[in-house]
């Protein structure tokens, strides 16, 4: 796939980077639109988002005004000079955002998981010079997230981007959709000039978390944010909690620091290396104490292939990942990044064991 230059990407719509892409979950009124429109010409905004559309969960709640909102957008860029953007489901939402002249598109993550919808959406939008972003699917696929894109280039879309809001999990946790961020930290490695806009409003789930998250994004060299604003958040008519006023978000940009790319001081690249040369080290032992751990795994397959033995001991697992959270915890680390590790281990052991019974 060709990739992207994303500062070309901006120099052409005359924005700057990063980019903060801004405005409320849903185009409620015309008097709503563009009361927060005027209000974000105040903060860093440079783009207008708001939702025509919205797929609900479940029937029954505000499921958006429809095509008549587009109109308020021409009204918002035509008043305060922002550029627009809106989500799109299906092909007709996609010609209807060209026919009125949208400037960003994008595909939200429920569509993102249907590669019939995201066919139909890039043939309407076949060839157009508009920026067209993708959000990941729900479910934590890089591969699924990727053929959207893809499907998207393959229309001659050149403008494209990705917009990273997290993923759904069973799991309980602090997060409406767990950020996993080495999954686009995967897709930008794969597509290093391919721009990704991270939206921690979707990933919070409340307002209170969007700031670190932010600042998470920066520090791992996403390109922008997209943060859902609204004048009067607690009365939204979907995804209040969410929703953050235009004074926030000054506060939050202000406090947010964009990291260079490198050292500016020979001394802190020295001591970097030396630090990055003790990672090496200990990742090497890693390495080696999981293929010895591996070793004894097959051994134990083995005892319980001569014995006719069940692979899965769940009592014996219960009794290890107790014992290692504990000790995790004891150590400083995090619970669910210990836990998430050891499960990986545990099902690489399964597999282990699986091959020397089948054998």
């Amino acid at each position: 796939m060709e990739q992207v230059n994303f500062m070309t990407w901006l120099e052409n719509m005359g924005l700057s980077h990063p980019l903060l892409i801004a405005g409320p979950c849903s185009a409620e009124t015309e008097e709503q639109v563009m009361e927060v429109a005027h209000a974000l010409k105040k903060t860093d905004a440079t783009v207008f988002r708001a939702g025509i559309w919205k797929p609900r969960t479940r029937p029954g709640s505000f499921e958006g005004q429809g095509g008549k909102a587009l109109a308020w957008l021409q009204r918002v860029k035509k008043e305060t000079g922002l550029l627009t953007a809106v989500e799109v489901g299906n092909a007709q939402h996609a010609k209807l955002a060209l026919e009125f002249d949208i400037d960003i598109i994008w595909i939200g993550a429920r569509t993102t998981v249907n590669p019939f919808a995201v066919q139909e959406i890039a043939d309407a939008l076949q060839g157009t010079e508009k920026i067209v972003l993708v959000k990941n699917p729900i479910n934590p696929d890089l591969e699924l997230w990727i053929g959207a894109i893809e499907r998207l280039h393959k229309s001659g879309i050149k403008n494209l981007g990705a917009i990273h809001r997290g993923f759904s999990t069973f799991r309980k946790s602090k997060y409406r959709n767990i950020p996993n961020w080495q999954i686009p930290i995967d897709l930008k490695t794969k597509y290093p000039t391919l721009p990704i806009i991270n939206d921690p409003s979707h990933i919070c789930g409340e307002r209170e978390g969007i700031f670190d998250v932010s600042q998470t994004a920066l520090d791992l060299k996403f390109d922008g944010l997209m943060i859902e604003t609204h004048c009067h958040p607690d009365e939204a008519w979907s995804d209040a909690k969410q929703q953050i006023t235009p004074d926030r978000l000054i506060e939050i940009t202000e406090d947010l620091r964009v990291r260079r790319d490198t050292f500016e001081k020979e001394e802190y690249l020295v001591k970097l290396d030396a630090l990055r040369k003790e990672i090496n080290a200990i990742d090497a032992q890693l390495i080696e104490v999981l293929s010895n751990r591996m070793n004894i795994v097959e051994n134990i397959g083995l005892v319980k292939k001569q014995g006719n033995v069940a692979i899965l001991q769940n009592t014996r697992w219960q009794e290890i990942l107790n014992k290692v959270l504990e000790d995790g915890q004891s150590h400083g680390l995090n619970r669910d990044f210990v836990e998430s590790v050891f499960k990986a281990i545990h099902q690489e052991s399964i597999d282990h064991q699986r091959k020397i019974i089948d054998a």
